[in-house]
């Protein structure tokens, strides 16, 4: 809520002390119900703290953008966001791809430049840590692992992955198919490398006629692109245990919202594989979570920094996917906020969806930026500023700002000096990283890497030992042989591990619009 009070004009359109242009802007803003505070209305060069700009709470699934470029202040805005939505007892997902957000944990340090912040936004700062859960993709980094098997992440995003063009990514979508109607789990990579070669086998070619026709050749294409990928070090993401994404739900013991921050500095050299990720962890939210309807605040705010990445050469099939992800999944309680450069990384039809907007500065040195520069604007509501020349002319920690107001219109736009965060601005020592990693809750369930039986040791061992179940036909006609996989399926060893897991192997799964599934949980 807001710290300082504010004198309406005589015709309620405003504070009295705000130039008439302004008032209305500033009415738009005053909401009667729980908001978060972002800082002040900016109107002619000056700072005015009797004018709050604010984000109604119940509007945070309506979803939103924080762009500007680099060195504007986007990592602050997060910061700043994340810690309100917390202390209101919002859970809050950030990927932290530079490393900087882990301070949010850590309560401030004051200063002058602090203390001056505060008496130009109006802000009443104290130093606060709030409460985060460290998480790092496939364990690489300081964090607790996040791991997803192969068969949840599904071949859509497995594809985008590994580079896979069109006709790539539908022969994946067919193996996939036969692994799940044959009961091959697929936990790690080498169980899904396993599947291609046998598929592309003289013992299993028979199986690829079986599943739609799929090319020798394109399964050869996966199968390398597989080998190329495990050679790169990427087999750590894939396996179990599995993260549970309800753990991104949780509260602190005091009500407020846990912060998991992912820690992707050790792999921002791969940001094709973390961009994907974070795509996994929302799809599987989606897959899993139910219908809410509208509700007094979201069950999750979910930050997707880097967004570019996930959209960079996308198929549009990938596309139209995350358009419907981000449509829907408001219904089930969660925000989801896009953080990148300019609103042109965003497709249209995601942008359109993005109720909330926080533009920093954008820079204009080159004819690309000009254009970009002017595309944004374009994508604002109209407004009484000079928006380009507002746009490169904002400070580090200011943006223009539009949000959705508690009746679901867009506000004003409005230039805003944004507030400092309460909390550290900048990262906690590597080894008060592993510290909290190691005296987290989770971290038992997680810490250990399990490499249970699945596709692969199924497949070697009938390879090796040939089932006793299995028919056996005469010399000379193969055609009448059993494939390999079909005497796992009929052997006594395959019936009697699915009669232990009930009616979930052997059968079709259900996967969602990214192809993600869930099993076992």
């Amino acid at each position: 809520m807001s710290d300082s009070a504010t004198t309406p004009a005589p015709d309620g359109s405003g504070p009295a002390q705000l130039p008439a242009p302004a008032r209305p802007i500033a009415a738009g803003y005053a909401f009667t119900g729980p908001a978060l505070d972002l800082g002040a209305l900016l109107w002619d060069g000056a700072c005015h703290p009797d004018a709050q700009v604010r984000v109604p709470l119940p509007m945070l699934n309506r979803h939103g953008l924080v762009a500007g470029a680099t060195g504007t202040g986007k990592t602050k805005t997060l910061q700043l966001i994340a810690e309100q939505l917390s202390a209101q007892g919002v859970p809050v997902f950030l990927a932290d791809v530079k490393g900087d957000l882990s301070g949010i944990a850590r309560p401030g340090q004051g200063g002058d430049r602090v203390s001056t912040r505060a008496a130009e936004t109006g802000q009443s700062w104290s130093a606060e840590g709030f409460p985060v859960e460290f998480l790092a993709l496939g364990g690489i980094g300081h964090g607790i692992p996040v791991r997803a098997t192969v068969t949840s992440f599904g071949p859509v995003l497995l594809s985008k992955v590994l580079g896979l063009n069109r006709t790539q990514e539908q022969s994946l979508g067919l193996i996939f198919h036969y692994a799940d109607t044959k009961g091959l789990e697929l936990i790690d990579l080498k169980d899904l490398r396993a599947v291609v070669a046998f598929l592309t086998s003289d013992e299993g070619k028979p199986e690829l006629k079986g599943i739609g026709g799929l090319s020798t050749a394109t399964a050869g294409v996966i199968l390398r692109s597989l080998t190329a990928f495990e050679a790169q070090g990427m087999a750590d993401f894939f396996g179990e245990p599995e993260f549970d994404t309800a753990d991104l739900l949780r509260l602190a013991p005091d009500g407020r919202g846990l912060v998991s921050v992912l820690e992707l500095p050790a792999v921002q050299d791969k940001p094709q594989l973390f961009s994907t990720f974070l795509m996994w962890l929302l799809a599987d939210l989606f897959h899993d979570l139910p219908e809410v309807g509208d509700a007094d605040k979201p069950k999750l705010v979910f930050f997707f920094d880097e967004a570019h990445l996930l959209f960079h050469d996308a198929a549009d099939a990938f596309l139209d996917a995350i358009t419907q992800t981000v449509r829907l999944i408001r219904s089930k309680g969660v925000g989801v906020f896009f953080v990148t450069q300019t609103p042109k990384d965003v497709p249209s039809d995601v942008l359109g969806q993005l109720g909330n907007r926080v533009q920093h500065a954008l820079r204009a040195f080159t004819p690309d930026d000009q254009k970009a520069l002017k595309a944004t604007v374009k994508t604002f509501p109209d407004s009484p500023y000079d928006l380009e020349e507002l746009l490169t002319g904002l400070g580090t920690g200011e943006a223009v700002i539009t949000v959705l107001s508690e009746n679901g219109a867009p506000t004003p736009v409005a230039a805003t000096r944004l507030r400092a965060p309460e909390s550290l601005m900048g990262p906690v020592e590597a080894a008060e990283l592993d510290r909290a990693v190691r005296e987290s809750p989770m971290y038992g369930r997680y810490a250990q890497a399990v490499d249970r039986e699945s596709a692969y040791e199924r497949l070697t061992a009938a390879q090796a030992r040939p089932s006793a179940d299995a028919p056996k036909a005469p010399r000379g006609k193969r055609e009448e042989e059993h494939s390999l996989v079909e005497q796992v399926v009929g052997s006594g060893m395959f019936r009697s591990l699915a009669r232990s897991v009930g009616t979930q192997l052997g059968r079709e799964i259900t996967r969602s619009l990214f192809g993600t599934a869930r099993r076992g949980r």
